[in-house]
């Protein structure tokens, strides 16, 4: 029997669920600062953009470069 005939999973269903419960909530953490912000002051500006582009940023980049699949083509 060939390796791809069977299809093993990396993670269990468990921790991808608590994986996506946690970036999920890392993304709405994101959309949530944009509420705060407003164009009143630089203050009111670059705080909530900031950290809502951080955020954003660490739930989108962390799942898809580190806890992505593993490139194993000359496998």
């Amino acid at each position: 029997m060939s390796n791809n005939a069977k299809f093993r999973s990396e993670n269990n269903l468990v921790q991808s669920i608590i994986l996506f419960i946690v970036f999920f909530g890392l993304f709405l953490c994101g959309i949530f600062a944009m509420s705060f912000w407003s164009l009143e002051s630089p203050e009111h500006a670059f705080i909530p953009g900031g950290i809502a582009f951080l955020c954003v940023f660490l739930a989108l980049m962390i799942p898809m470069t580190f806890i992505g699949r593993s490139d194993s083509a000359g496998e």
